[in-house]
């Protein structure tokens, strides 16, 4: 158990054990004041029972401040102050805002304005250099709107479900798992009355929410008298809901299909192609990014669940025998914050770990899903994420598909708490057999062998006539199960089948055992000649959500300030210079046509060097001026003294330097494009002082 949990655990039973203390000194106040004792003893017991009273105050205060959690350790109440503080500022400039404002809105949808389609296209254009101009992948862009064949083969038309609950009275819909969380998370922050063990209760269900299934999680609404947040009226059993937006593709209705609910699928259809464009050679890595489609039950939380994003997603292929990396030394030596699930299930906190102990000691499955864990890392970091605020979270057994080697998530913490932001997955081969098998194209890899080897290969052949009497509607479930078994666990199978004649199977996409006979599956090992190995790729796929990961930048980039008065705080965006909308800003010091014609040759250098930027011209004070732009997180600013040398203000130490004016353009452009650093800049250039600059 974390220190953290312990010191929660110990509070609450001291506060239990306070109140007990403080009901038994009521009583004895009440006893004295009903058996007529004197003045002097009631008092003296009364000031007891308010002395026992400050001292639950404090143990409550020092339990408020156990369980605030969240951004910076903060109260609830904070993190609600600081979160809508960010989200005021980022709509008023314009960031971003609801969509269809004038018509009230649509709640999930927002638009992004000019600053916020400037982060976004630079974070973009980083994730580009970052992962596919650094690996040399193969990017492609596939159309939004998909054939329901294939979202069929994937899985996503019969599984792709959230459990919803329905307002019996008004029929408005709320996401059960939601409504559950949120009553834990509520009673865990604010009933200081809750005894440590009923508090362990509902941290255990916060752990495996993802993991109840429709009963049990309509059995704990139940349990904690759950009703509609809005109306108090009593809710529907929870039921699956297809998140999915359903269209149909040409006039005559015929066609069915769907937005799609990722990219990753355009890929897969494709992998044919791709391997022939890439020589026949593995691995290689495919990238897409662009719009995918979720119908969210009650969309919340702004930015962080909306109904359309955008997705930037890697699907590796590799050899299953060998998931090798050979840059994997490039990132072994990097150390973060990793939350292994063995450290979950035991109540233990998130710790640093070197990447390459991690996967030597097996705790990440292999090299490659190792890899992209440190490019991920380090993607984050570089764009301005705290990498205090950073962990990677590996999914439990129980939240990984059956095909799964092994999942990550890359969660950052915001004042929402912990939001996963990537997913890095090892797919296995699952995604490529589910295509193969429903389009009867074959999307495998070949290795050829220089001399023939003689293998011995594992052949299962279920008897689908028999699994069909057996288990109907499920058969196919079932069959896909046993064609997927590694090989220790179908020779196991044959021997107890041989022994007991039949065998119990766990089917993870039906989470339960079946019975399997004899006469339903065929295991045998055979003996071949082969000249080349023809084999289904293993697929590590890292998957960005673009619009959670700017969220949280925007969060951990904010800050407030005294102005220079000290009579308000002004707001400020410290977005490092990869990432600002707007790189730089020049403001003439004064209205003045010498000034105003340096600024414009100074912008038209800016433009040639390919540096954004913004002219401010306006006869407002300069101290005003600079406060507007590091509102919209400008990095520097360019104020025109002179007309031979300017001054460059850095936004979050406010230091100036004096720069001449035909150098001025390149050492914005050295320090924009990680060249140089401010450091750099300040030892090269003489320190600028104005007590008025600020003003």
């Amino acid at each position: 158990m974390s220190t953290a949990s312990a010191d929660e655990n110990s509070l609450r039973r001291t506060l239990a054990q306070k109140q007990s203390t403080i009901e038994i000194q009521g009583g004895a106040v009440r006893q004295l004041k009903s058996s007529g004792a004197s003045k002097s003893e009631i008092d003296a017991a009364v000031q007891a029972l308010n002395a026992l009273k400050l001292e639950k105050a404090d143990i409550e205060s020092k339990l408020q401040a156990a369980i605030g959690g969240g951004a910076g350790g903060n109260s609830a109440a904070s993190r609600d102050a600081f979160r809508q503080n960010v989200v005021n500022t980022l709509e008023r400039r314009l960031f971003y805002i609801p969509s269809f404002k004038i018509y009230r809105g649509v709640a999930g949808l927002y638009d992004y304005g000019p600053p916020g389609c400037s982060v976004k296209s630079n974070v973009l254009a980083f994730w580009r250099q970052h992962f596919v101009l650094e690996e040399n992948m193969l990017e492609v862009d596939c159309p939004c709107v998909t054939p329901e064949v294939v979202l069929k083969a994937s899985g996503h038309v019969d599984k792709f479900t959230d459990l919803m609950v329905k307002d019996e009275k008004t029929g408005t819909c709320y996401r059960a798992d939601h409504l559950l969380k949120d009553y834990c998370k509520e009673k865990l922050e604010k009933d200081f009355s809750l005894s440590a063990e009923k508090a362990a209760e509902l941290k255990h269900i916060l752990a495996v929410l993802d993991d109840l299934s429709a009963e049990q999680l309509g059995a704990k609404i139940k349990e904690y008298g759950i009703t509609a947040p809005d109306t108090k009226n009593p809710l529907s059993d929870p039921y699956p809901f297809n998140l999915m937006f359903q269209t149909s593709i040409g006039p005559s209705g015929m066609s069915p299909g769907y937005m799609r609910p990722e990219t990753a699928q355009g890929i897969f259809v494709n992998f044919k192609d791709l391997y022939y464009y890439n020589g026949n050679k593995l691995p290689f890595a495919a990238a897409q990014i662009g719009q995918a489609f979720r119908n969210e039950i009650s969309p919340r939380q702004g930015l962080l669940r909306v109904r359309e994003f955008t997705l930037a997603e890697i699907e590796h292929f590799v050899d299953p025998q060998d998931k090798s990396h050979p840059k994997f030394t490039d990132v072994a030596k990097l150390e973060f914050l990793m939350f292994p699930r063995d450290d979950q299930v035991s109540g233990q906190s998130a710790k640093r770990l070197q990447l390459g102990e991690a996967v030597s000691r097996g705790t990440v499955n292999n090299e490659t899903l190792g890899y992209f864990i440190g490019r991920v890392y380090l993607f984050l970091t570089r764009l301005g994420i705290d990498k205090d605020r950073l962990r990677f979270r590996q999914h439990l057994a129980n939240e990984m598909a059956h095909y799964a080697a092994d999942c990550w998530d890359a969660e950052i913490e915001s004042s929402y708490g912990w939001i996963e932001c990537v997913g890095i997955a090892d797919r296995s081969a699952y995604d490529l057999h589910a295509h193969s098998e429903k389009s009867s194209v074959a999307l495998v890899a070949q290795e050829k062998f220089s001399e023939p080897r003689e293998v011995e290969k594992l052949v299962i052949t279920a008897n689908k006539k028999e699994l069909g009497l057996a288990f109907k509607g499920n058969q196919k479930m079932v069959t896909e199960s046993l064609e997927a078994m590694e090989e220790k666990v179908a020779m196991d199978m044959k021997a107890d089948l041989e022994s007991k004649g039949e065998v119990e199977f766990h089917v993870c996409t039906l989470g339960k055992n079946v019975t399997i006979k004899k006469n339903m599956v065929s295991i045998s090992k055979e003996k071949k000649k082969e000249h080349q190995r023809v084999f289904t790729p293993s697929v590590i796929e890292p998957s960005f959500g673009i619009g959670r990961i700017i969220y949280c930048l925007y969060e951990h980039s904010f800050y407030t300030r005294p102005s220079k008065a000290g009579d308000e705080q002004l707001n400020v965006f410290s977005f490092p210079p990869l990432v600002a909308p707007i790189k730089c800003t020049v403001f003439p010091l004064v209205q003045n046509q010498q000034y105003e014609e340096v600024a414009k040759l100074i912008s038209k250098s800016l433009t040639a060097a390919g540096i954004s930027h913004k002219i401010d011209i306006t006869g407002t004070s300069i101290g005003k001026r600079y406060a507007r732009t590091d509102e919209l997180g400008v990095p520097f600013a360019i104020t025109v003294d002179s007309t031979s040398s300017v001054t460059v203000r850095e936004r979050d130490s406010k230091d100036q330097v004096r720069v001449d004016v035909e150098k001025v353009a390149s050492v914005v452009r050295e320090v924009t494009d990680g060249v140089s650093t401010w450091a750099d800049v300040l030892k090269m250039y003489p320190l600028h002082s104005s007590e008025t600059a600020e003003e």
